[in-house]
């Protein structure tokens, strides 16, 4: 019978009205303009029903939703059954032991290549580094400041695994201490006599206020993001502690477990060697630097260099096999003393008074030029700033992207029982104060000694100006000690993290991933920075920067695609759902109060007057 037929119309209704009347719940109702499908029927309800409804209804019921929404999350990242995947670790291995030959066999193609991709992903990539630093860091306030905030990373009611102090102490550590080492007093001192641009040299505040710029807010919203990500997906959502389990949202479990998913843990373990290695790199040089200022050692040598590393890497390998809770932990706390034990003593020894001027001095050009550093790019200072970025903020924020898989999930397992405001704030805000503040003893000692004749200048390589300004101080020869002591912990602490983290990914996101697993990728990145040095000569740390800026770009777009995907998951959440919920219904219950106040006013007014008119008539 086609739809033109005069009958069609008279036995669809036919249809309908039987189907109607047997099933009265049916969307078959469609004529009657009064049908309501049953999610209308409910969403429509007054709020005063609804109440009314919740006091009259069975206590068993009420007692068994509120069970159902606490039920212990079941999550895959303690499964003591998870596979390692081959299909990451042998790609990923034979990348690397590809990256060691050609470092160590062709040197010169090598550093050619690595320098020519390092200019390629400068002018075209770099304006996208820039624009999306700052990005990143107002992304996590919303988050953080949201009704989002108050949904904890585990269970409702779960408690923080570690005490705020070691919690602060290891994500410290494990998210910068080498490098605050290095750049402490070089970077401040560098801007201070070269200028940055747009602005002249000798500006005491431009050159402290561009060095916070780097190391407080915008590294650790990079690291907060990854560690968000997984930190509820894997705690509070029970999926794999695996990045790519975090886009489930965006792109489904079929594809998170099939190629793209693969892809997306291999780039992370991938940008995670190279930011790893640049940082044994720069601490293997500070070392070697401090042991020729302490007189260990006259000249530099690969063997020294060599030396260094195998001791160090030993030492991360035995750290990482006694776990988390153990030896990272441990260490962390140690790095902490030490390197408050270093700052008090360039405080109180170096130049005091000026050091607490240097403070609000810091703070203030920093939130002055906040956003004249965050809009500065290559096409800045009549075009010339394109090689200043490559040699540091491209880098630095490229070095933090490649840091962040391994700090992002180091984070994570570290944070398990934290809310989300809690996570957010605290993983911004308290490294980015103790940068500010170690930036201002050991940046402003250096400027104050530069101003003062007594410049650490030196022949211009920044893994000699600590022990330099050490050096300047009274009793600095013993500290230099304490330094190349902090120097090989932040190295220990740092491998170690970035190992077991690299463990856990190739691991199908088993929390506790296999020692000779981890022990794997500890070795690899070592032999990476290694490499980096050795096929870098003279030019090492211009080598680090360039190789860890091109294996960091990749990963950009993972990290911009990663904040969509939190939204999403964050927006289905209980917690978040039910506060939605609740201030609907107090609205709603709030208008038909009102209306129900305003309707029996109404009714009394009426009720007085016909009193009022009813005496009148007696």
């Amino acid at each position: 019978m086609s739809k033109n037929d005069p009958t069609f119309d008279e036995n669809q209704q036919n249809k309908e009205k039987v189907v109607s009347e047997t099933f009265p719940g049916s969307r078959s109702d469609v004529g009657n303009v009064d049908y309501k499908t049953v999610k209308e029927e409910v969403d429509t309800t007054s709020a005063t029903s609804q109440l009314a409804a919740m006091i009259e209804a069975e206590p068993e019921r009420a007692a068994a939703s509120i069970a159902a929404s606490e039920q212990p999350i079941k999550r895959l990242s303690e499964d003591e059954n998870a596979k390692i995947d081959w299909a990451i670790v042998i790609p990923l291995v034979i990348i690397v032991a590809g990256v060691v030959i050609w470092g160590l066999t062709g040197q010169e193609s090598f550093s050619n290549f690595a320098n020519a991709a390092f200019s390629w992903v400068v002018d075209s990539m770099g304006w996208a580094f820039v624009l999306f630093g700052t990005v990143f860091v107002i992304f996590v306030l919303v988050i953080a400041l949201s009704r989002f905030g108050s949904i904890r990373l585990g269970a409702i009611d779960e408690q923080p695994e570690f005490r705020t102090g070691s919690w602060i102490a290891m994500m410290f550590a494990a998210g910068m201490g080498i490098g605050l080492m290095f750049y402490g007093a070089s970077e401040p001192l560098s801007h201070y006599r070269d200028g940055v641009p747009g602005h002249q040299s000798h500006e005491v505040g431009t050159a402290m206020a561009q060095s916070m710029f780097h190391w407080t807010l915008h590294p650790w919203a990079v690291y907060a993001i990854i560690g968000l990500a997984i930190a509820y997906s894997t705690f509070r959502l029970g999926r794999k502690q695996l990045l790519s389990s975090a886009f489930i949202p965006l792109i489904g479990q079929r594809a998170v477990d099939g190629p793209i998913g693969k892809i997306i843990d291999g780039l992370a373990v991938f940008a995670t060697i190279f930011g790893t290695a640049c940082s044994l790199g720069l601490g293997a040089l500070q070392i070697v630097a401090g042991l020729e200022a302490a007189g260990f050692v006259q000249n530099t040598s690969t063997g020294l260099i060599i030396g260094i590393v195998a001791v160090l890497t030993l030492a991360f390998l035995l750290s990482a096999m006694s776990g988390v809770g153990k030896g990272i932990q441990w260490l962390s706390n140690i790095n902490m003393v030490i390197a408050a034990i270093l700052a008090i003593f360039v405080f109180v020894m170096g130049p005091t008074l000026n050091l607490l001027n240097m403070l609000p001095t810091s703070i203030g050009a920093y939130l002055s030029q906040f956003f004249e550093m965050a809009a500065r790019t290559g096409a800045s200072a009549d075009g010339t700033a394109g090689e200043w970025l490559g040699s540091y903020t491209i880098f630095y924020w490229a070095w933090w992207i490649s840091w962040s898989p391994f700090v992002g999930m180091f984070l994570a397992r570290i944070s398990r029982g934290r809310s989300i405001r809690e996570f957010c704030l605290g993983v911004m805000l308290v490294p980015a104060g103790l940068s500010t503040v170690w930036f201002a003893i050991f940046g402003g000692s250096a400027i104050w000694m530069e101003q003062n004749g007594q410049s650490i200048y030196g022949d211009g390589t920044s893994e000699s100006q600590l022990f330099n300004l050490l050096h300047n101080l009274p009793g600095g020869a013993i500290m230099s000690i304490f330094a190349v002591i902090l120097l090989g912990t932040f190295f220990i602490t740092s491998a170690d993290s970035a190992s077991t983290v690299m463990g856990s990914m190739t691991q199908n996101g088993k929390s506790d991933a296999k020692p000779w697993l981890s022990a794997l990728w500890g070795l690899g990145t070592a032999a990476v920075g290694l490499t980096l040095l050795i096929s870098g000569g003279d030019e090492a740390l211009n080598s680090l920067q360039s190789v860890t800026i091109v294996a960091a770009s990749p990963f950009l777009i993972i990290l911009i695609l990663l904040m969509f995907a939190i939204v999403k998951d964050l927006r289905n959440d209980v917690i978040y759902l039910d506060q939605r919920e609740s201030q609907k219904f107090a609205r709603q219950l709030a208008i038909e109060r009102r209306l129900h106040r305003e309707a029996e006013y109404r009714e009394k007014q009426k009720a007085r007057r016909r009193n009022v008119v009813s005496k009148k008539a007696k």
